[in-house]
């Protein structure tokens, strides 16, 4: 017999996926590697653990029969801050790892052979705080040295100092390091060749994000290890506009990237050394690669079995596909695997491993393991999962659909993830449309992924629905659409999300009278210039969001310097599209959540609209977490801001009670 349906309002149903299973299934991913054994490490975010990072070696050479194992000592935390956001933490080679750790930002080196008990060892000079970082490094076998990229904060961390520099690995003297590439603004993905006599890299400079603009380059290295001579293979021509990128060397010496040139849309390219010039691999109108947030990004592998073939992951209209490409050929094969969101590759022995996730696939590593000829899919393993339990709770899933909408720009589209209310258990009346919570995804120039995210379903089992909005990122529509928000942040967004909620509502999928929006970072920023200046929305959640865009600008760090002027553009807009000089246009409630560490978006941001609201006589709340960062990392303190926010929303304009009876934060002008 099937259980009884309960009728109830939408916004009242209970739910079995609580905050305490979101909470707990927030691991994040940090990359993969496989050592010399043919043995898989994973780099794991816990929440559990205040969001400390572990290097994970997985059993039986990728889950196959011993358990995991941790490889990072309890007193670590391997973690870079980089750029601010990181990446490309670690490295392994034969059976030493190198990592970067949180608490000092000094390199270190591990061994991780099965008889390793010894500590890690430091590379670098201890400066007496985590004032130089280090990434995206490589092993230059032939010198016994390790490459990385290096950021020096000790004079400004407003304008600290990349460089791209070599660390002798002398156990018994710690030197600082040497630098072999200088002088511009950024630096990433020093990559050298098999014989270690070339190095590739990227570089870019201000005004420029690293997918606006970026360079690569080609160095030779003299038998001293200096870099004597520098060749730009892509980026030099001002007349085409790319942002070359992954710059990867095959086992016979040649380099492959990825580059946007001509289609506008990052396809793989091939350098022909003796002319300098570069070759199409393949041209398709997708992604072969994402914006460069973080280091160390790795959407493509040579397969080490076969010379001539590449395996990749590209988007296309919010949807990625692994592929195999032939050199030879230039033909692509599509390989069928469940992930429909893929992120990076690492060639094992006779397989692939596959970061990636689908509507029914939380985060995941996957081992895929092809047929000879790399054609064909003999066997998909999931190996390791971000929330291993969260199969139990599949009745309760809401599949997102992909929607398409029309903006305020007459003929042209933007896209949406709408989830419906979900929950067997549960039915509202026919008459009643659900309230419905609206994301703006953080960047801005990132994406929404149509993937299972505990988070989202947590609202829709208990009878919400839901659509993450994609206004301008890189989900598969190419630069034309990712460069919709240069000079128009707080314009094209806000409109987006708009135009997605009546789009919703005129389509009876959701109550236009309990629209609610809510954003982490940039897209706290978007929620609170929704509010501001438009009248969609009911009510807003603004988590560790921006505020007041002129203060990001004095206060923001190296990497992003620019970027805000490049999506507002002149004083004029900083001054109209700043939500805090328009507090007196806001008129619903707003809660406002930050993490009191946090060096992105400085907590006095959420202060500021905090005291202007409170003092207009609107419902405001603000919740401050000691110790947390940009994007919270601690289970208690993601658990936290769940549960306000819906109790937040419901108190304010759900009209329901929420079954879960979560205590409400003190709401000021309204309790």
């Amino acid at each position: 017999m099937s259980a009884k349906v309960t009728a109830a309002p939408y916004g009242s149903w209970s739910s079995p996926i609580t905050s305490d299973v979101v909470s707990g299934a927030g691991k994040s991913l940090g990359g993969t590697a496989v050592d010399s054994h043919g043995n898989l490490f994973w780099l794991e975010s816990r929440p559990t653990e205040s969001g400390r990072s572990v290097l994970v070696k997985g059993g039986g050479g990728g889950g196959d029969g011993d358990e995991d194992i941790d490889v990072t000592p309890n007193e670590f935390s391997v973690r870079t801050v980089a750029n601010e956001y990181g990446g490309g933490d670690f490295s392994v080679y034969g059976d030493i790892v190198f990592f970067s750790n949180y608490n000092d930002q000094r390199l270190y080196k591990q061994s991780i052979g099965s008889k390793a008990e010894a500590p890690p060892v430091a590379l670098t000079p201890d400066f007496g705080g985590p004032l130089v970082a280090y990434a995206d490094g490589v092993y230059d076998k032939r010198r016994n040295r390790y490459i990385a990229v290096r950021e020096d904060r000790r004079e400004s961390v407003s304008s600290s100092v990349t460089t791209i520099v070599a660390i002798e690995l002398n156990d018994s003297i710690i030197q600082d390091p040497k630098v072999l590439i200088g002088g511009n603004d950024f630096y990433a993905f020093p990559r050298l060749d098999p014989e270690g006599k070339r190095m590739a890299w990227i570089e870019w400079s201000h005004p420029d994000m690293p997918w606006d603009r970026s360079q690569l380059w080609v160095g030779y290295i003299s038998d001293s290890g200096d870099v004597y001579k520098h060749v730009c293979v892509a980026g030099a021509d001002l007349t085409i506009v790319e942002s070359p990128t992954e710059p990867k060397w095959s086992s016979e010496g040649e380099l492959f990237f990825v580059t946007d040139r001509n289609l506008g849309f990052w396809n793989l390219y091939r350098w022909v050394e003796p002319d300098n010039k570069v070759v199409p691999v393949y041209s398709l109108e997708a992604e072969f690669t994402r914006p460069s947030w973080v280091y160390g990004i790795n959407s493509y592998e040579m397969i080490k079995e076969h010379k001539n073939l590449i395996a990749c992951s590209y988007r296309q209209k919010g949807r990625s596909y692994l592929g195999v490409l032939d050199i030879n050929t230039s033909s692509l094969i599509d390989l069928h695997i469940p992930f429909t969101d893929l992120r990076n590759i690492t060639s094992g022995v006779h397989c692939l491993y596959i970061e990636g996730a689908s509507a029914v696939h939380p985060l995941s590593i996957a081992k895929v393991t092809l047929d000879e000829e790399a054609s064909k899919v003999l066997d998909f393993k999931i190996i390791w999962s971000s929330s291993p339990t969260s199969s139990k709770y599949e009745s309760y899933f809401s599949s997102p659909e992909l929607i398409e909408f029309p903006t305020e720009v007459p003929g042209e589209k933007a896209y949406a993830y709408y989830y419906p209310p979900t929950n067997p258990m549960y039915e509202a009346s026919k008459e009643e449309k659900p309230p419905l919570l609206l994301e703006s995804h953080g960047g801005p120039t990132d994406e929404a992924h149509g993937i299972l995210n505990l988070n989202i379903q947590f609202w829709t089992s208990r009878g919400w629905a839901f659509v993450d909005v994609n206004y301008g990122g890189s989900s598969g529509y190419g630069r034309k659409f990712r460069e919709r928000l240069l000079k128009n942040w707080g314009v094209v967004d806000v409109n987006d999300c708009c135009s997605c909620a009546q789009f919703l509502v005129d389509s009876g999928k959701a109550d236009g009278e309990r629209l609610c929006i809510t954003g982490c970072s940039a897209g706290g920023y978007t929620t609170l210039a929704a509010l501001a200046f438009k009248n969609v929305f009911k009510a807003g959640a603004s988590l560790f969001g921006v505020a007041d865009v002129k203060l990001l600008k004095q206060q923001i760090v190296k990497f992003e310097s620019y970027y805000i002027d490049n999506l507002i553009g002149s004083e004029k807009d900083f001054i109209e599209r700043n939500p805090i000089n328009s507090v007196d246009q806001l008129s619903c409630p707003v809660i406002l959540f930050h993490g009191l560490e946090d060096k992105v978006v400085n907590p006095e941001q959420a202060r500021i609209i905090y005291r202007a609201l409170k003092s207009k006589g609107l419902p405001v709340a603000l919740v401050e977490y000691e110790g947390e960062q940009h994007g919270f990392r601690m289970a208690e303190n993601i658990k936290h801001t769940l549960e306000q926010q819906m109790v937040f929303f419901a108190r304010l304009v759900g009209h329901f009670e929420v079954a879960d009876g979560f205590t409400s934060v003190k709401i000021d002008n309204f309790d």
